[in-house]
């Protein structure tokens, strides 16, 4: 992982591409699209297996090895109103019930969309609200747009980049973006997609591996 500060808060951002506030116990999750996967075979579309599992396994290793009280969700904690099928909603209720204890909040998405997930239901226990969400000073969103007064961390745009290696050997990973104003995570959840990010002058970027978190160094400019 990597430690930084924005807007006072000291952030530690981590290989499985959230955030913790280790100052308050708080985990910051951005997309996780859980039930993803159920939407889509109906379209003919392949997708893998144990995606709904997976992203709920790595959540309760994140919660248990740091020790969080609350995860605040920046959007789009489920994927579609498909994505409450009756199997998934199973698999994330038993997950609740194992984490009673947990404080669950979602910065609602409000995207433009019909077939948008809404409010998780009641049974799951999870506080919604409307963007931005202000926790210790920073403004928690969804969408990345600068806020006047507020350091503001959001999700959306499931951000990457191209990290070549020997060989020429490409590889997108997903990526931290920061800017003087908006911080934007990466996508948690797995079968999200991402979007090719290009970083300006003075912005901070951070690839994430399955085990490490580095910062990239920024592209000299040509003349």
């Amino acid at each position: 992982m990597v430690t930084i500060t924005v807007g006072g808060q000291v952030l530690m951002l981590m290989p499985e591409k959230c955030v913790f506030m280790p100052e308050s116990d708080t985990l910051l999750v951005a997309d996780a699209h859980i039930g993803k996967a159920v939407s889509f075979p109906q379209f003919g579309v392949p997708v893998p297996a144990g995606t709904t599992d997976g992203t709920l396994s790595v959540l309760t290793s994140l919660v248990r090895r740091l020790g969080a009280r609350r995860v605040i969700f920046l959007g789009d904690v489920l994927h579609s109103v498909r994505a409450l099928a009756p199997g998934t909603l199973a698999a994330v209720t038993r997950w609740r019930e194992l984490h009673s204890a947990l404080e669950l909040t979602l910065v609602r998405s409000n995207d433009d969309d019909d077939d948008r997930a809404g409010d998780p239901p009641s049974v799951l226990d999870i506080q919604a609200f409307d963007e931005p969400l202000m926790h210790r000073g920073l403004g928690l969103c969804h969408h990345p747009r600068p806020m006047l007064g507020a350091f503001v961390l959001a999700g959306h745009l499931h951000p990457c980049v191209s990290v070549g290696g020997r060989a020429h050997d490409w590889q997108r990973l997903p990526c931290f973006w920061f800017s003087d104003h908006v911080g934007v995570l990466p996508a948690f959840g797995a079968f999200t997609g991402m979007q090719a990010i290009r970083a300006q002058r003075g912005e901070r970027v951070f690839a994430s591996t399955a085990d490490r978190v580095f910062e990239l160094q920024p592209t000299p400019r040509r003349h």
